[in-house]
């Protein structure tokens, strides 16, 4: 039996790109998680349990069913316990099969799948900062300073260590408002 598992992340809320990565595969069953946390894995720790030898389950990608390598072999070692199987479409992985892949492909394997938990996190905290007001990035210099460094700048009888010492604004950032 193909059990295909999905679970909502932050750029996919509704599992629509998991579903359509993986519709071309046929599948008996379809386990969806309610929410995005990688605590309290309800579906996947009861899919893990009912699964039976011979069962294979499917991911659009190793992001969605671990969130870290530790987890990701706790799963790949429940799976071998019941002698079930890993289908991951975007890694072209399946463990039914021995890899044949280098030792590099699979190392790489695990860096992307480190650098999705990274990236998905870094992503999700960026737009709840947003929602929230808050301004990310490096803060803008006050609007009065970078005009009376250009002033200055521009009256020429200032050196340039004098402006930065009056204003606070640097070389680079003097030039680069400048240039606009």
């Amino acid at each position: 039996m193909i059990i295909c598992y999905m679970r909502p992340y932050f750029e996919d809320p509704t599992c629509e790109k998991q579903a359509e990565t993986v519709k071309t595969y046929e599948t008996d069953q379809v386990r969806i998680e309610e929410h995005s946390s990688s605590k309290r894995r309800y579906v996947l720790d009861q899919l893990l349990e009912d699964i039976r030898p011979g069962d294979i389950i499917l991911v659009s990608h190793l992001y969605v069913l671990a969130d870290s390598t530790r987890h990701l072999i706790e799963v790949l070692n429940a799976l071998d316990t019941k002698q079930a199987f890993l289908l991951s479409i975007r890694e072209d992985i399946d463990t039914r099969h021995t890899l044949n892949q280098s030792f590099r492909d699979i190392v790489q394997h695990l860096v992307t799948l480190q650098s999705d938990v990274v990236s998905m996190a870094t992503r999700e905290g960026l737009s709840k900062a947003k929602e929230l007001g808050k301004q990310t990035g490096r803060p803008r210099k006050p609007d009065e300073n970078v005009k009376r460094a250009i002033d200055m700048y521009q009256s020429k009888q200032y050196s340039l260590s004098e402006i930065r010492e009056q204003t606070g604004i640097s070389k680079s950032t003097l030039y680069r408002y400048l240039e606009k």
